[in-house]
């Protein structure tokens, strides 16, 4: 086996050491349950507290709006449907776009069953959304507006300020799913006019099932889940200590080191574009070349199949993606990058890779050199690429 070459980012990344190190008292010393009142509870209620306050600071919040959830997914669920169920009085109209998350695309489509009208926006051929269609979309009955901050497949960042600006001029409420976005952009919800955003610890360097939700305060939200009254009656269940502490650390580390880390990743992925534009033919660059996420490029290679690429790669040490990991099981193309207009046949060569701290030129330069060898193999194996040169 070839040397582990990590470009799957996007999909999680490794737990840092000092969020580790701060995380391993509470499972041993400190593991007193967060909501007892003797000593041990009360030192995981402060720890826990101090963990929220990290996460506000990070995104222009106040403690008192962060709620802490499992993962994104059930950020992105608690938004929607607790704000969707607490506001059905006032609507039953909500407005989401075509290439959002499983998460949010599905919580819509089970919303829809319930008696809510959804709205799915197009987006062009670079996965932004038209602010016109955006407001021409808007009626009487309109109570949310839900648009991923950056795609976690083509890495498109949307215009969030102006999202922003148009749903408070309306007064609708304006989820963002930040999953991608946080410690890859700044961000602050008064300036981008956010009401609710979903985040999740495991994609910035922190640990897997943890996440959180900030709600502005007055946004009206119901719980969806039954149970004890923590985190003020919203999400019931016994406070995750550990990994809310290294959610804190995480997030902090995150934006200390803010300017140097997207400064390296966005030179390394300009340079792997150029590199393979360069130097392999017939390719596609999926998203907006300069409004995406620092680390993400994802690239269609025609005439070849994206699972056997991606199989190849594996073998040479390479861990990278052909989409989202959490629809990586389905034979289906990408639903983002039909949205965005690509044929099935070019939809099912899409390459993508989420370059990471530990990424160097030299990783780079071995991810090209083994795309020109393997794609070069794949193609001389297919029949449509022999038709293609004949025709040519």
């Amino acid at each position: 086996m070839e040397k582990l070459r990590y470009f799957d980012h996007a999909a999680t990344t490794a737990t840092k050491e000092e969020v580790v190190k701060e995380m391993l008292p509470y499972f041993t010393l400190n593991f007193g349950n967060a909501s007892s009142i003797y000593s041990i509870g009360r030192k995981s209620k402060r720890a826990v507290e101090d963990a929220r306050d990290k996460v506000a600071n990070a995104i222009g919040a106040g403690p008192k709006e962060i709620y802490f959830t499992s993962c994104g997914s059930e950020s992105d669920n608690l938004a929607i449907k607790g704000v969707a169920y607490a506001n059905r009085e006032r609507g039953n109209h909500i407005i989401t776009t075509k290439i959002e998350h499983p998460a949010v695309l599905h919580t819509c489509q089970n919303l829809e069953k319930q008696g809510f009208n959804v709205t799915y926006l197009n987006v062009d051929s670079e996965g932004l959304i038209s602010l016109k269609e955006l407001e021409e979309a808007i009626t009487d009955k309109t109570i949310l507006i839900s648009v991923m901050f950056a795609n976690n497949e083509i890495g498109t960042i949307e215009p969030i300020k102006e999202i922003g600006e148009i749903a408070k001029k309306h007064n609708i409420y304006f989820h963002t799913d930040a999953v991608q976005a946080i410690g890859n952009v700044r961000i602050n919800v008064n300036e981008l006019n956010i009401d609710l955003l979903s985040m999740s610890a495991h994609k910035f360097y922190g640990p897997k099932g943890m996440g959180a939700l900030y709600v502005r305060t007055g946004v009206k939200f119901d719980k969806i889940q039954d149970g004890g009254h923590q985190e003020r009656n919203k999400r019931a269940g016994t406070e995750n200590v550990a990994g809310i502490v290294g959610m804190g650390k995480a997030i902090e580390l995150a934006y200390e080191n803010f300017d140097e880390y997207n400064k390296k990743l966005t030179n390394l992925r300009d340079y792997y574009i150029s590199q393979v534009e360069e130097k392999i033919p017939y390719i596609k660059l999926n998203g907006h070349r300069t409004k995406r996420l620092p680390g993400n490029a994802n690239i269609s290679f025609r005439f070849i199949e994206g699972e056997s690429l991606l199989l190849n790669l594996d073998m040479k040490g390479i861990c990278a993606s052909s989409g989202s990991a959490c629809t990586s099981g389905s034979l289906d193309p990408s639903h983002v990058l039909l949205a965005i207009g690509l044929p099935h046949e070019i939809a099912h060569g899409s390459l993508r890779i989420t370059i990471g701290e530990e990424n160097t030129k030299e990783d780079i330069d071995f991810l090209v050199n083994t795309l020109i060898e393997v794609v070069e193999r794949l193609r001389n194996m297919s029949p449509l690429y022999e038709d293609f040169i004949k025709n040519r």
